[in-house]
């Protein structure tokens, strides 16, 4: 099969094109034809080595396809899926390839009102929004989020529960266009942190107080600034390091205004299939029902995986990419 792999960390040059063995799936495992493979942060921090993954390997860890067979032992059927069915997943490596081997456990069935290519594109980032509006700090009216990168892929997204939660969102923006796409999306006030001393315009707009929350995937060049922004017993959802790793933090930063700060993830909310299942049928039905504005920056075919990760890393993204299978 055609994949895309790396067999030692490094830049984009150490993506290689060609070909791989199709996997065989273990127990519990199902064998999906891909069709499309969703492009994240998280696969150039595979790339790179910022974080670890056994080599060498096929990257990518977001997919959408069919089922073409189960695995050693099982019959046509295991667990609810079968052969044929239209599936997606995430949090499961390998899908920068024609075929992955995927634990049953992280599968979803695509509805009949959605389709392969929405589905792609929607699993991690539409779950990890859903998550973090509605577990990590269930949103509510009356609620004041500061919501950081607010026209990328994730942050869109999250723009858009918020505001359908009732929440006044504050968002923040590298450019004047991307400022316009977090309005779109829902946002009452925008802030270009490139320009403006952000945490001084957010006591500004909140009469002193602060927000309630912020939802920081930015890291490094943020994080501490953002703990400003928060009001008293506030709560820093801090999900992901765009601009690089957060160094040690001294917990006892927080005794000021008695800050909560908390790290979530993908894998711990959705932990169970009840979890996995409420998530993805939401993001689903929103989509399919308009309420979600899915934003699919660009596709490339699997072969310029190179130019989707030159493209990520640069920031110049403003919603989905995507790998045609």
């Amino acid at each position: 099969m055609k994949a895309i792999y790396i067999e030692q960390n490094g830049g984009i040059e150490v993506l290689k094109y060609g070909e791989r063995p199709v996997p065989e799936p273990a127990k519990n495992e199902v064998l999906v034809k891909l069709e499309y493979s969703g492009v994240n942060m998280v696969d150039t921090n595979h790339r790179s080595g910022t974080s670890k993954v056994p080599l060498p390997t096929v990257i990518g860890s977001e997919g959408a396809g069919v089922i073409e067979r189960v695995g050693e032992g099982e019959a046509e059927r295991i667990d609810g899926f079968e052969v044929g069915d239209h599936v997606a997943y995430t949090m499961s490596r390998g899908s920068y390839a024609e075929y992955a081997a995927v634990p049953v456990n992280r599968l979803v069935h695509i509805p009949e009102a959605s389709n392969v290519r929405e589905a792609a594109a929607s699993m991690l980032q539409g779950m990890t929004a859903h998550y973090l509006a509605h577990s990590v700090f269930p949103l509510k009216i009356g609620h004041t989020a500061l919501i950081h990168a607010a026209a990328g892929g994730t942050g869109r997204l999250l723009v858009q529960m918020a505001a359908m939660a009732g929440a006044r969102v504050i968002a923040t923006a590298g450019t004047p266009a991307k400022a316009d796409l977090a309005r779109e999306a829902g946002a009452v006030e925008t802030i270009l942190y490139d320009q403006q001393d952000w945490v001084a315009e957010v006591k500004q707009l909140t009469g002193g107080k602060g927000v309630d929350v912020v939802y920081d995937s930015v890291g490094k060049s943020t994080f501490m600034k953002s703990l400003e922004c928060l009001k008293l017993r506030g709560v820093m959802v801090f999900f992901g390091q765009a601009s690089g790793q957060v160094g040690p933090v001294d917990p006892t930063i927080l005794a000021k205004n008695c800050l909560f700060l908390t790290r979530p993830g993908i894998s711990g909310y959705t932990a169970t299939r009840q979890e996995l299942d409420w998530r993805a049928r939401d993001v689903f039905q929103w989509i399919a029902d308009g309420k979600l504005k899915l934003r699919i920056d660009r596709e490339y075919p699997l072969a310029e995986a190179a130019e989707a990760h030159r493209c990520i890393e640069g920031r110049g993204t403003t919603g989905k990419l995507l790998l045609k299978i």
